[in-house]
């Protein structure tokens, strides 16, 4: 995860070969990039975020051709047919990749990164301006290969799908790797709970510490434990002050994403 510009992409092209890094070293399961260069593209599946494809060949055709590149011959038509079902493209197996959709465009690539079964696969922005459809779709067949031992690499500004998904997270920044942990870890950095309040009435004085701000008739109030919730709601009470709509809200990797990118230089 980064911002534009923070160097996610640039990563991507210096694993897959297409440029040469100026420093340090790259390696794919032990492979040197550049050195053992063939046996770390062999091992590698990149899906980019540009639609790019071949357009004189229909679906199964550039399957084959991607996974020959590999030295995979037809024993590998059966992964290829098990690809085209995971990603609803077995009805689209012969048509001309000009005649597709965008979506399903996107879904092509991705099979077409799949085809020599590589065992780590890099997904950069896959999900970028497609539909829901697409995404459960997509989402599903990739945590199954995840499941069965495929590494996933994944750049979004999705955070939410990074939150889902993800069991590590790496935050780059002009470069430079600002935050790598689990998930978890990273959204424990802030132990941040709020009460969201819509009231028939003025907030009582006790409770005006915990204010946090005030936004569309509705109070935000801070919270440094779940168990605060029955206090403030017996203040209330107390008050006579009634609650129309009452919301929960906790930390998310997008707040941990902005306080990261925030206090870092």
């Amino acid at each position: 995860m980064g911002p534009n510009g923070a160097g996610k992409s640039t990563l991507i092209n210096l694993l897959a070969g297409l440029l040469r890094p100026s420093g340090g070293s790259l390696s794919v399961m032990g492979h040197d990039v550049v050195s053992d260069y063939r046996k770390a593209r062999r091992l590698l599946g990149v899906v980019p975020q540009e639609l790019v494809f071949d357009p004189f060949f229909n679906v199964r055709e550039m399957l084959r051709f991607q996974a020959g590149y590999f030295g995979c011959g037809p024993e590998n038509d059966v992964w290829i047919d098990e690809v085209l079902e995971g990603l609803g493209l077995t009805d689209k197996a012969n048509t001309n990749m000009r005649a597709l959709s965008g979506g399903m465009k996107r879904r092509a690539l991705i099979a077409q990164a799949l085809a020599h079964k590589p065992p780590v696969l890099v997904l950069d922005e896959p999900t970028a301006g497609v539909d829901v459809e697409l995404r459960q779709t997509l989402w599903a067949f990739i945590k199954r290969l995840n499941g069965e031992g495929t590494t996933i690499i994944l750049t979004t500004h999705y955070l939410e799908e990074a939150e889902t998904l993800c069991s590590r997270v790496a935050m780059l920044k002009q470069g430079e790797i600002v935050a790598l942990d689990s998930t978890q870890n990273l959204l424990n950095r802030l132990q941040s709970k709020q009460l969201k309040l819509k009231l028939a009435g003025a907030l009582p004085s006790s409770l005006e510490p915990l204010k946090r701000g005030e936004n569309a008739g509705y109070v935000t109030l801070n919270l440094s434990a779940t168990s605060e919730v029955e206090r403030i709601l017996g203040e209330l009470r107390a008050a006579h002050v009634g609650v129309e709509d009452l919301q929960m809200i906790e930390t998310d990797l997008e707040d941990v994403f902005l306080s990261i990118m925030s206090s870092t230089s």
